[in-house]
Formats: C-alpha cells, structure tokens, sequence
C-alpha cells in the first residue's frame, strides 16, 4: 500500500514544484461579475470567500445556482427623536430604497471615510456583491437594534425543527407500543435510543446525584440533539452552523447559568457567599470574590469553547478553499491548479474531522452543563452525619476489603509447623 501511495506523493510535489517555479502573475486579476467587472484581489478572498461565508449574514448562498437575500428589519430612532420599525426584502432593497449607506472593509470604525451613499457607488458595490459582506450604516439617526433574519438564525429554526419533528415522531412511535412494548424496529429508532440512553447513563446520571437527574434530563436531551444537529447542518453544503455564532451558545450558556441559578441548594448559595465555613474570615473575603467570578467564567467558557471550535473549523475548511484562488492571484493559473489537489484533500480530511468535532462539542457541551448543575444541586452534609451515613455502608466494598485484610493478618499470624 505504501508503495502505491508513494508515487502520488512524488507526482504532486512535482507538480508543485513546477507551478512555483512559473513566472508569477500580478497579485490582481480581472473577472467578469454580471454587467460589472468584478476585481478579484487578497483583500476580497479573504473578506468575502473567507470572513463572508464562515460569519453570519443576511443572505443564503446557493453559488453557482442563486444567493437569496433574506429581510432586514430596523429598529431605528429617526431624526425628529421618534422610533420606527423599518422592514425592508432585502439588503438591497435597504440601501436603495432607506437613508443607508455601505460602509467598506476596513473602514468601520477607522473615523476617516464616508459610507458609500451615491447611486452609482452603490450600483457598482451591488453588483460587485460588497454589500452581502459590508456593514451598512444609517445617514441619518440611529439604528437601536438589528432586528434582521440572518443565515445563522435560519439554520438554528431548522435544527429545531428537525429536533421537534424526530422526537415527535419517536413518541407517537413509543405511544402506540406502551401497552405492548417492542423492541425498537429499525436502524434509525435503535441509533437515536442508544444516543438517548447515553445521555441519561453516562451524563445525567452520574454528574447529577440523588436522583434529581430526573429533573434535569429532558434539557441536557435538549441541549445535546439541538447542538448535534446544528453542527451536522454545518457540512450539508449551501448550508451553516447555527453554533458558530457567539449569541447562539451564549444563550445557551445562559440557559444553562439560569438553572443553576434556579435550582442550587441552599448550601451551594451559602458556600457561594460567604466561602467555606472551615477557613478564616480573612480568607474567605478573599475568596467570595473569586467563587463569583468563577461562577461566571465557567459558563462564559462554556459559550465561548463551542463557538470557537465550531468557527474555527469553518475558518479553515474556508482558508484551504480560498487558497486555490489566492494561488491563481499571487502566482497563476498553472499554480493554483497544482494547489487545487492539495486543497481538497485536506479540505475533505477537515471535514471528516469536524464531523468527529460535532459530536464530541454536543457531549462537551452536555456533560459540562450536567456538571455544573450537578454541583449546584448538591445537599452537603455535616461531618458526623456523613459519620453516621458512613456507618451501614460498611456492608459493601468497604467491609470486603476490611475482611480481607483480616483474612491476611490472621493467617500471617497463624504458627507454621516445622
């Protein structure tokens, strides 16, 4: 196999070494874009093959078939000081039709350049497709909220509904068999109970004690399917990751922050404020802070970690597409199609591994939140009633391995005969 696979390798390094010894072209290069001239340059593969697929936006692309622009709605403070509610079918629509402009990559925030406002600027950015990927501002007043359907949100109300509408199957499924219980029939019944069984066995029950696991279950099922899907919707093509986006997992992480908040013990809020009971005052001043802020962090980690695996992953399989066109940019034709070969392979190995990636965020996700309600949860007891609690559990490991050791002694001290 190795002798097979070698010559490949040989092959493509020759290949590359040939592209990059090719004369290299100039770092822009024209293409036609519809009635305009389209300039394909660094700055516009990465900000907009790059940035502008792997981050949300207000359009859905179907390239080569169709990109929909999806409906923007403003919540706006006009002029006068009154507030408005603006809907508009599109970004377009939006910057033709209202007092917007298009602000230009790298120039948000920079204070030194005007928004695009003029109709033939505007036509040109259009057709150019700039503003499915730029910013857009208002000329007059002030936007209060972006109120907008965006490509993250769409692909988060479809991984719910393929949530709700799998789950509702399965109960009607396991309604009808409730007075004649079956076994599950089918590859797809047996796969999504053994994922559900794992949940409840290997997360719920063990981070979660004295049976409160119970409780809990039906939102660590939730959180875990919802995430899995919504990861698996990322590798469809033409779609996206609902989770790559930080208001996403940060609901999330709120939701799961507010069932702590909701449902810790009165020790856990005890120990939360006033620090452990066996240290000193002093110490324990120092520490309320720093328990509180942990509480915090935890669950800002919790969002954060999610988004910036999901992102990350979408980041690359980007930058190893658009290192074909930067390659055509930089250095050629011959170039960039030696590189295509390189590209998809590690392209399709990225992708298997964020396939890999999607389930293992799902169980991180879950079983961090299962952990951190676990702790909140939790009764603590004093010293001696765990003494006393301590006492009747001898009969189990406890005793077995006291009467083994026993067993030991007693025959070490047994007399040997001569």
């Amino acid at each position: 196999m190795i002798g097979r696979v070698r010559p490949l390798y040989i092959v493509a390094l020759a290949v590359l070494g040939v592209s990059l010894a090719l004369p290299i072209a100039p770092a822009k290069a024209s293409v036609p874009a519809g009635a305009a001239g389209e300039e394909v340059t660094l700055e516009s593969i990465v900000n907009n093959t790059i940035l502008g697929h792997a981050e949300d936006g207000y359009y859905l692309n179907f390239k080569p078939f169709a990109q929909v622009e999806l409906p923007r709605i403003m919540l706006v403070r006009t002029a006068d000081g009154a507030l408005a509610l603006e809907a508009y079918g599109s970004t377009k629509g939006l910057l033709r039709g209202g007092p917007y402009g298009l602000t230009a990559h790298g120039d948000e925030g920079e204070g030194h350049a005007d928004p695009i406002t003029a109709s033939a600027e505007l036509s040109e950015a259009i057709g150019a497709k700039e503003h499915l990927h730029s910013p857009v501002v208002r000329t007059s007043g002030q936007v209060v909220a972006d109120l907008s359907i965006s490509r993250h949100l769409i692909f988060g109300l479809l991984a719910m509904l393929i949530v709700l509408g799998v789950f509702i199957a399965l109960a009607q499924r396991y309604k009808k068999g409730h007075d004649q219980p079956e076994a599950p029939q089918g590859i797809f019944q047996n796969m999504m109970e053994v994922l559900v069984v794992f949940v409840r066995d290997e997360i719920a029950k063990p981070n979660i004690p004295d049976g409160k696991w119970r409780t809990f279950l039906p939102y660590l099922l939730t959180a875990f399917f919802f995430i899995l899907v919504a990861n698996i919707l990322g590798l469809v093509p033409f779609a996206g990751a609902a989770t790559s986006n930080i208001a996403v997992t940060g609901v999330m992480a709120v939701m799961t922050f507010a069932i702590v908040l909701l449902y810790a013990s009165t020790d856990y809020y005890k120990e939360l404020l006033t620090g452990p009971p066996d240290a000193p005052v002093l110490i324990r001043i120092i520490l309320v802070p720093i328990e509180i802020i942990g509480l915090v962090m935890r669950h800002l980690a919790l969002a954060i970690r999610l988004f910036a695996n999901m992102m990350g992953g979408s980041l690359i399989i980007f930058s190893l597409i658009g290192l074909v066109f930067m390659m055509n940019v930089i250095m050629g034709e011959a170039a960039a199609w030696s590189t295509t070969i390189i590209s998809i392979g590690f392209t399709v190995f990225i992708l298997l591994l964020k396939l890999l990636v999607a389930f293992i965020q799902a169980y991180v996700f879950t079983i961090l939140s299962a952990l951190f309600i676990g702790m909140a949860v939790e009764e603590h007891h004093s010293g001696g009633e765990q003494e006393v609690e301590s006492g009747p559990g001898l009969d189990g490991r406890a005793e077995e391995r006291l009467d083994a050791v026993e067993d030991k002694v007693e025959r070490r001290a047994q007399p040997t005969t001569a």
